[in-house]
């Protein structure tokens, strides 16, 4: 499998991975990935989030900081987890394609 950490290979392999986005509720609203889960960080830390053991799972923020974080809890969940480098951000800069809630383009907040 692909690098999961990088965004374009994580686009590459979206039939393959699960994708669960850690921001907060507007920064979701703003811009997302089409397939990702949200569930907001604390959430996660809380154990909120459903995942499929036999599929990886990249967790994804604005930045890649808080996704970290969420990488970590869901390792020692005893899944198979990646933090995708420089999260939405870099998405937007691969020029990959996402959406706002309300059906727009969608942008990074």
């Amino acid at each position: 499998m692909a690098d999961l950490t990088d965004p374009t290979a994580v686009h590459e392999q979206l039939a393959d991975v699960q994708i669960v986005d850690v921001r907060e509720q507007y920064e979701w609203d703003a811009g997302h990935i089409e397939v990702a889960e949200h569930v907001v960080l604390n959430d996660l830390m809380g154990g909120a989030g459903t995942f499929d053991a036999d599929r990886p799972v990249v967790a994804v923020c604005r930045s890649g900081n808080r996704s970290e974080l969420a990488t970590l809890m869901l390792k020692a969940r005893g899944l198979d987890a990646y933090n995708m480098a420089g999260g939405m951000e870099a998405w937007e800069r691969a020029d990959l394609p996402f959406a706002a809630a309300d059906g727009s383009p969608g942008s990074v907040a």
